[in-house]
């Protein structure tokens, strides 16, 4: 468990919040507060627990805000350790949450399952992907599923200036990790809020399930977005403050060495194909992850397998994996296997 840092004035109401997510390797996530007329806007809300609301709390307190001063919070995107407390915030402030549409409509697929029917859809992708027997029996006896945080009320899209006078706060548009991830650019201070898109020594997971081809591309968005904010004409002046870690300058050498640890896992994975057709969850197993695979918890495992099957999506879409075998398991070859099986 990573040691939460203390709360930090940044200068001209800007404060930075760690609030922390229990019994997770995690550790924390930083929730950013700006002062504005009319009250603070939140960056993020964090993990909907009682120590992290406390945490959320106490921070707002010593950056002299209460919490039903704060006017709104915008979301970087819907992952529950960046909204999980959106509930607790509009009960205490009546808040308004905004957040890219992309990300909202995720949010409304997910309110629309029960947790029953989303444990369900976790246990299919698990067999489909070709999780041991064991495996499945131990999510089937405890299904871990993340709670759903509340909707936003307000869409924001790239580009679109926050509604807050007196705030010149812009998002930009970064898919990948979400499909609606945002990264929030306060020009006149040269700050870039990256969220998860970009982290200064970890690469952030950008997953894939189901296992349909049609399902959209996210390991290519993410590279795409990784270029367009290393465009950025004042990138390289930008003081970077991403939502984990710690804040950094260099976001075009940054974001070009997440680039690069993809493209080198892409070219991995590519010579792993040649050697036949794979099952996903056989393939996943067989790529070095930080911790051994045979250490890793169940949770850990299924979110390494939704990074494999997102980097597979783009060596498809590269005309460089080819899948076969039943819908209910298929398996992946490079085209040349495929094409030319022994």
């Amino acid at each position: 468990m990573r040691e939460v840092p203390p709360v930090e004035d940044l200068g001209e109401g800007l404060w930075s919040i760690p609030v922390p997510v229990p019994h997770n390797p995690i550790g924390f996530t930083y929730v950013y507060t700006l002062s504005a007329p009319g009250g603070p806007v939140l960056i993020d809300t964090g993990w909907d627990h009682d120590d992290s609301w406390d945490a959320l709390v106490s921070g707002l307190k010593q950056a002299g805000h209460g919490v039903d001063e704060v006017q709104g919070a915008v979301l970087t995107h819907f992952h529950p350790d960046h909204s999980g407390l959106t509930g607790r915030l509009r009960e205490a402030s009546d808040a308004w949450v905004a957040m890219h549409p992309a990300d909202i409509e995720v949010l409304r697929r997910l309110e629309e399952r029960t947790p029953d029917e989303r444990g369900a859809s976790v246990l299919e992708q698990m067999t489909r992907a070709g999780f041991p027997e064991q495996d499945l029996e131990a999510f089937r006896a405890a299904p871990n599923v993340f709670p759903s945080p509340a909707l936003p009320d307000r869409a924001l899209g790239d580009g679109e200036r926050l509604d807050v006078p007196g705030l010149d706060l812009r998002p930009l548009w970064t898919p990948g990790h979400t499909p609606g991830h945002l990264c929030l650019h306060l020009a006149e201070r040269d700050l870039l809020f990256t969220g998860d898109h970009v982290l200064p020594r970890i690469t952030p997971h950008v997953g894939q399930f189901p296992l349909d081809s049609a399902d959209g591309d996210p390991l290519g968005d993410f590279i795409a977005s990784q270029a367009r904010v290393g465009r950025m004409p004042e990138a390289d002046r930008l003081l970077c403050l991403p939502s984990h870690e710690t804040r950094f300058w260099g976001l075009t050498a940054r974001a070009a060495e997440i680039v690069d640890h993809h493209e080198e896992r892409l070219d991995f994975m590519a010579r792993l194909l040649e050697q036949g057709p794979t099952t996903l969850w056989e393939l996943t197993s067989r790529l070095e992850w930080r911790r051994p695979w045979a250490d890793m918890r169940l949770l850990a495992r299924h979110m390494a397998a939704s990074e494999t099957a997102a980097h597979l999506r783009l060596l498809e879409e590269r005309g460089l994996a080819a899948r076969s075998g039943p819908d209910d398991l298929p398996r992946w070859a490079s085209v040349a296997q495929a094409q030319h099986p022994e």
